[in-house]
Parts: C-alpha cells; sequence; structure tokens
C-alpha cells in the first residue's frame, strides 16, 4: 500500500478545514477554528499565511502525521486570471497574484497561498489547486452586457459545481460530458450554473455581482440606488465594497455569518428572519429558472442543489417547489470541498490528469 499522503486545505473566513488522505481513506479531518481576535490585526488575506501554516503544521504533528509522506499539498483556487478547468502546480506567477489581489482580495485566495507555503515546510511536497472560481467556460454570448466596457466574469464555485455534476451524473449512471444540468451552490455566496454537455456555460457572477443575495453577499440590487449611494460621500470604495461582499446578505438583516444561526432563528419563531429566508430562496429559484433558456430548447437532465444551506431542509423545499418542473431536483446537501481535492489528489499521484501551468 501506498504511504504517500494527501494534505487538502479549505481555508475560510474563520477557520480553516484540513484533511489527510491515504488513497481514498481519511487519515486525519480537522476544522481548526480562528478568534476573530486572531485574525484583526491582518490588513488582507494573504497576511494570514504565516499565521495559518504555522497552525496546520502544529496539528499535523501533534496528531502524529508522518509529515514526510505528504507529497500533495491542494487547495482550493483563488481569485487568478480566467483559467480552464483542471489541476494547477502553484507557481510564483500564481502566487504573486494571489498574495498581490491582482483580481481581488477574498479568503479563497488563501487556498493556493497556503499550499505553497506548508509544500515549502515539508521535504517531499508539492503544492496544487483545482478547479479554481475562476474556471471560465461561459459562451460569448453570456459575456455582453449593456455596456461594451463591462462583459461579465466567471467567477462561480467552481469546484463543488463540478464535483456535484460528477457525482449526480455516476448516480443516473451517466457522463458528466452527456448531460444538461443546473447546479446551485448555496454557501457563503450563492452560485447557479447552467452545465452543458460537461461546460458551465452560464452562471452568475457570484463574487460581487448579480444573482442571489447569500450570508455575506448582498447579490443584485436595485443599480441607480447603489450608484447614488456611491457618491453620496458617506462611504470609501473599501466601504462600498464590503456591502457587496463580506456584509451583504444575512449579514446585513442580522448581524452574523452563520446562515445556520438564521435558520436557527426562523425555526424559532422570528418572523424577520422566515421573511429574509424566504426572499432568499425565492431568489435562488428565480437564478435557477433563468438557466432554463440557456439550453436551447434542449431537455434539463436535473438540478442540483448544493452547498451547506443545502442541509436546510425548509430552505430546500421552498426553492424546490418553485422549480421542481423544469427537472428532477437533486440534493446534496454540504461541499465537499475536502473530498473534491483529495481526488484530484489521487488523480496526481496515479499520473491520470494533466498538470496545467497557470
Amino acid at each position: 500500500m501506498s504511504r504517500e499522503l494527501i494534505l487538502a486545505l479549505n481555508p475560510r473566513m474563520q477557520f480553516t478545514r484540513i484533511a489527510v488522505y491515504r488513497l481514498n481513506t481519511t487519515v486525519f479531518l480537522k476544522k481548526i477554528n480562528h478568534k476573530p481576535e486572531e485574525l484583526l490585526g491582518f490588513k488582507t488575506y494573504a497576511d494570514q499565511v504565516p499565521m495559518r501554516a504555522k497552525i496546520v503544521l502544529e496539528e499535523l504533528k501533534n496528531n502524529d502525521i508522518r509529515i514526510d509522506d505528504i507529497t500533495v499539498v491542494i487547495g482550493r483556487g483563488g481569485l487568478l486570471r480566467p483559467v480552464k478547468s483542471g489541476v494547477y502546480k502553484v507557481n510564483e506567477q500564481m502566487c504573486k497574484h494571489l498574495s498581490g489581489n491582482e483580481y481581488g482580495d477574498d479568503v479563497v485566495n488563501l487556498g493556493g497561498l497556503l499550499s505553497q507555503a506548508l509544500a515549502g515546510e515539508l521535504s517531499n511536497a508539492t503544492a496544487y489547486i483545482a478547479d479554481p472560481v475562476v474556471v471560465d467556460e461561459l459562451d460569448d454570448i453570456a459575456r455582453i452586457t449593456g455596456r461594451p466596457e463591462y462583459k461579465k466574469k466567471s467567477i462561480f464555485h467552481a469546484l463543488d459545481h463540478k464535483t456535484s455534476a460528477r457525482k449526480f451524473a455516476q448516480s443516473i449512471y451517466k457522463k458528466y460530458e452527456d448531460l444538461n444540468l443546473i447546479i446551485a451552490h448555496l454557501g457563503g455566496g450563492i452560485s447557479i450554473g447552467a452545465h452543458k454537455k460537461g461546460k458551465v456555460v452560464d452562471s452568475n457572477q457570484a463574487y460581487d455581482g448579480d444573482g442571489p443575495f447569500s450570508p455575506i453577499r448582498s447579490g443584485s440590487l436595485p443599480i441607480g440606488d447603489l450608484i447614488r449611494e456611491c457618491y453620496s460621500g458617506k462611504y470609501s470604495q473599501d466601504e462600498m465594497l464590503s456591502k457587496q461582499t463580506g456584509k451583504g446578505g444575512l449579514y446585513a438583516h442580522f448581524n452574523t455569518y452563520s446562515g445556520y444561526d438564521v435558520c436557527k432563528m426562523r425555526d424559532a419563531g422570528d418572523k424577520k428572519a422566515t421573511e429574509v429566508l424566504s426572499a432568499m430562496a425565492y431568489q435562488v429559484a428565480k437564478s435557477i429558472g433563468a438557466m432554463y433558456p440557456v439550453f436551447g430548447g434542449q431537455n434539463v437532465d436535473g438540478i442540483v442543489i448544493t452547498g451547506g444551506m443545502a442541509k436546510d431542509e425548509l430552505l430546500v423545499r421552498e426553492i424546490k417547489e418553485r422549480v421542481e418542473m423544469i427537472a428532477p431536483v437533486s440534493i446534496q446537501p454540504g461541499a465537499e470541498v475536502l473530498g473534491a481535492l483529495a481526488d484530484y489528489g489521487n488523480l496526481i499521484l496515479r499520473k491520470e490528469t494533466e498538470i496545467l501551468e497557470y
């Protein structure tokens, strides 16, 4: 049996999930929580890398993980230039773009940076990312907006979308490349994608653009009101950007990043929580419906709802009731980020995937 280990990383705003795999077996799994006061002193997410890397290494050593056996360190990809789907070796140019926030400052940038930092501390490891959030397979027509200087960007939960789509295809004994699917990822952000025969040909610009509001993002807003607020003199550019991404959505309504907490408020009878969550479900359903014409009259083989918020049965039921006439709805609660990364790690070890260059 191979002794080679895979270290998978999923850094989030207030925690870092890590897992160690040998082949398809989970050797170690840990959610490392970061106290808010530990993060206050960091201006950017990239500044957190040394702190998070140190804690991860300590966890591995304290749990008797044979760190010399780790040969693949793989994380979620960050905000980079548009790329095709697949596995990328972390290189100097990628780290420069991620640490310099060339395409935006978001916690997802830590995926590649933390992988590189940890691989540098391990004697036999190489750093990779897989299916970063900037995977771009959009049809040309999907890029055009009402202003020629603004092009729609492909920024969505590519890793979870692709993994969920392939899992659904496997469940019905079909190939992902033979299906038309609509995937809705409900996490800290919400992305809805039209998967046409293995390509995500359209999606909402989930990072700081259109689509449903989410636990931390405002989604589509009345643009005139937004522009007037930008020029009101009350807010800086950074403050306006944080109102859209980071402090929008459920956070703006309830001052919590946790969708789970808002669902508990609803279940306890809170009227506002009930209304806002229903509005979020309504917007998700509208976005799913908006993807139906993308297929040009072809049948949609399935709608897959995934992500952490998909664990809430009432929220999912409200979405399902509005869209199930389009296609059968499959629920995949949770986001299997670490497992998806491990699958790619095994492909790397078996030399069954092309290693792409950024």
